[in-house]
């Protein structure tokens, strides 16, 4: 015969199972899992707001005011949208000679970057971190130092050029500094680790069995390069694009440095007019102008490019 009070418990936890949970707490549940995903948000959302937000609202700001310094009333907030259209019509050339800087480092960044960073990808084996951090080694050093020493080293009897001279092997009167050229060699040395990193990534990330397979349906190493790696490497190639052009653009550093009066950037004139000037108002239309071009920029090339994987993949495939 059964025992009276295991039926009991049973009949219990039977009715448990058939009723179902209350509403008020279900909610409660659902609210919780709905806020996880913002709480772990807010952060991040906090610190753009801080850092990034309230400081390009403010720049926004300032770049509509008018007065100066040693006016009465000193900046004022006027809708002076004059300072827009006259920092295009003044400095239109610095904006133009910033791009064409920009993007001929970051397509030279690119053509030394691309190779090195495929063959630690691809052949570098157990010393792949290794090599990766040799080429970062030398990037430990302050940007500013870095780049007095090109200053020495493209000097006109440097340690490049002094030699080839004393040789006979160039002109006394040739040089490379405070010429295009040395301005656009130091963005291009100053800015490649921003280049070589996302490439690394895309290239390591490449199954190399699709290679493989490529091979063994008789492609040569090139068709394999062409049709499987580059493909398949776009993505860190746009990444690399976006993290070179646009910080290299605002760049003032090199051309203050190893340029001249010719070749100054748009950043040249921003810093002068903020720290020498003290022209608030126009650094700042100049910078919100820069921004906006540089956004502007980047979509296009978002949209050209894509950045979607399976989509590089199949247009590649297609052409």
């Amino acid at each position: 015969m059964s025992d009276p009070g295991v039926a009991t418990d049973l009949a219990e936890a039977t009715e448990a199972l058939r009723t179902p949970p209350q509403r008020g707490g279900g909610r409660t549940l659902g609210r919780r899992q709905r806020s996880v995903p913002y709480a772990l948000l807010a952060p991040g959302g906090v610190y753009l707001l801080i850092g990034f937000l309230i400081p390009l609202a403010i720049v926004v700001y300032t770049s509509l005011q008018s007065g100066g310094l040693l006016d009465p009333n000193g900046f004022q907030f006027t809708w002076n949208w004059s300072n827009y259209t006259d920092s295009l019509t003044t400095y239109g050339s610095f904006y133009v000679r910033s791009v064409q800087y920009s993007g001929i480092a970051t397509l030279a960044a690119i053509m030394l970057g691309y190779p090195m960073a495929y063959w630690i990808a691809f052949y570098g084996g157990r010393w792949k971190s290794t090599l990766f951090f040799l080429i970062l080694l030398p990037f430990f050093v302050s940007f500013v130092i870095r780049t007095v020493q090109w200053k020495f080293i493209l000097g006109d009897n440097g340690l490049i050029f002094g030699p080839l001279k004393d040789l006979g092997w160039l002109p006394d009167d040739f040089r490379v500094l405070a010429t295009p050229l040395a301005v656009i060699w130091g963005i291009t040395y100053n800015f490649l680790p921003f280049t070589v990193l996302p490439l690394y990534v895309a290239l390591e990330r490449i199954d190399k069995r699709l290679v493989e397979a490529a091979k063994d349906l008789y492609a040569s190493k090139f068709e394999a390069f062409r049709k499987v790696v580059l493909p398949l490497s776009f993505p860190g190639v746009f990444a690399a694009v976006i993290l070179t052009f646009v910080p290299a653009t605002g760049d003032y550093v090199n051309s203050e440095v190893l340029g001249s009066p010719d070749t100054q950037m748009i950043g040249n004139v921003i810093q002068d007019k903020f720290l020498e000037q003290s022209n608030y108002p126009d650094a700042a239309a100049m910078s919100v102008i820069l921004m906006l071009g540089m956004l502007v920029l980047a979509l296009i090339y978002a949209k050209v490019l894509g950045t979607e994987d399976e989509t590089l993949a199949a247009g590649a495939s297609g052409g």
